[in-house]
């Protein structure tokens, strides 16, 4: 039988090893800004963004564009090789607008999993300490290094052996969870005495508002502690941006929202609008520690995800897109808060700009929301140390009306669910 005949699940089954899960069992044939098609025609209502890729949404005119010229020109030759204009002048626009106190410097790469490992290199080389502190719930990659930072153990740490040394996990502040900020402190103090000396920690990693944990964002004052801690014991502040970056929160960057500064900022995901692109940015003086051919890699900087990133950046200041993540995500927040009243189901809601998430008391409410809403054209994922959180990852350029749409079928895929739980058909 030819390979068309062939089902393409069974053709995935047969190609691909188990462990590339996918969510959708329909494979996507064309998208464009907030929309995806099959192969069939069918059309979907993007609300996951390619986790949190694509805040300019898919096929941007403008980074279309962007990519077309650059192809027109070389499409790699390796930066540490033959360097190229591009990348200088993205690393100056970062420059001028990341979050760090002083001067900064940045250097790209490929992936967000990528940029937090050369983080944690700089860190390294820039205060001669080996031990990283991350937190419970975080998610870092699935590097050995990353996934060791990650504070999950299903699926990404399961079955994968001893992870690498010096990596250890404090508490995520969560006032859902029970872990106020005191407690979170407690266990850092915990960590240097029972672990670690804190004049041997190189850095503290967290991000900002937790992605796969849940989009749990810390609280300020626990923020300003955080600070205070790592200056006192000369650890450097890492902030994991590569989910809430690039406008998602109603900031350039999320830790824009906080007084404080990190000493290092991991960038990833909307960097480049689907192309693959990452960046450390961070205070010159601890960019520049580690030595000549420390930092680089074959791909790192391409010249069409850099050609990309600067559409990007250009999109989000000309249709400020800053301002329209706070307006979408206020508006679907209010919804969901004033929904919440009616539904049991829902245990909290929590949102900065357009990181929006709803907490529901069971995965498996969690779960038949997301299968229904598929079922009625609108694409949710979910996320949460339990899987019992969804998370809204729309592009920030989606049209109002598509917008009220998934709003509808959200209001009517809710409504159903909640039928089934008075019914107890849905259970733990």
């Amino acid at each position: 039988m030819s390979e068309q005949h062939i089902p393409m699940q069974q053709r995935k089954a047969q190609a691909l090893p188990r462990g590339t899960g996918t969510l959708c069992d329909w494979y996507v044939a064309r998208a464009e800004n907030a929309t995806l098609w099959d192969n069939e025609g069918n059309s979907w209502i993007d609300f996951a963004g390619g986790i949190a890729v694509l805040n300019t949404g898919h096929r941007h005119p403008r980074i279309e564009q962007a990519v077309a010229a650059q192809l027109t020109k070389f499409t790699h030759t390796a930066f540490q090789i033959t360097p190229y204009e591009s990348y200088v002048a993205l690393a100056e626009r970062i420059n001028q607008r990341v979050p760090v106190a002083g001067p900064a410097k940045t250097a790209f790469f490929t992936t967000g999993a990528e940029s937090v490992e050369n983080a944690v290199k700089i860190a390294r080389a820039y205060t001669h300490r080996h031990g990283v502190i991350a937190f419970g719930n975080s998610f870092h990659g699935r590097t050995l290094m990353t996934m060791a930072m990650t504070g999950k153990v299903a699926p990404y740490k399961r079955d994968f052996g001893p992870m690498p040394a010096s990596v250890f996990h404090a508490r995520y502040p969560s006032a859902i969870q029970g872990i106020s900020i005191d407690a979170a402190l407690d266990s850092l103090d915990a960590i240097f005495t029972q672990d670690i000396a804190p004049q041997d920690v190189a850095a503290i990693v967290l991000e900002p508002v937790q992605g796969e944990g849940g989009f749990h964002a810390a609280p300020a004052a626990f923020m300003v502690k955080l600070r205070e801690l790592a200056d006192r014991y000369g650890i450097l502040l890492i902030a994991d941006e590569v989910q809430s970056g690039f406008a998602r929160t109603g900031k350039l960057f999320a830790m824009e929202h906080y007084p404080v500064k990190a000493d290092l900022i991991t960038m990833a995901k909307s960097l480049a609008g689907g192309m693959p692109l990452s960046a450390v940015s961070g205070r010159a003086e601890v960019m520049d520690a580690p030595a000549p051919g420390g930092l680089g890699g074959t791909y790192a900087g391409n010249p069409l995800a850099i050609a990309a990133a600067h559409a990007v950046l250009d999109v989000i200041e000309e249709e400020q897109l800053c301002a329209r993540a706070a307006e979408l995500g206020g508006r679907l927040d209010a919804w969901l808060q004033d929904y919440r009243k009616q539904c049991p189901a829902i245990a909290d809601v929590r949102a900065l700009g357009s990181m929006v998430a709803v907490e529901f008391t069971q995965a498996a409410i969690a779960q038949a929301i997301q299968k229904k809403a598929m079922e009625n054209g609108l694409l949710l994922l979910t996320c949460g140390a339990k899987g019992n959180v969804i998370r809204f990852l729309y592009p920030l350029t989606i049209p109002d009306q598509q917008f009220h749409q998934a709003l509808d079928i959200l209001t009517s895929v809710l409504n159903d669910c909640a039928a089934d739980v008075e019914k107890n058909a849905v259970t733990a």
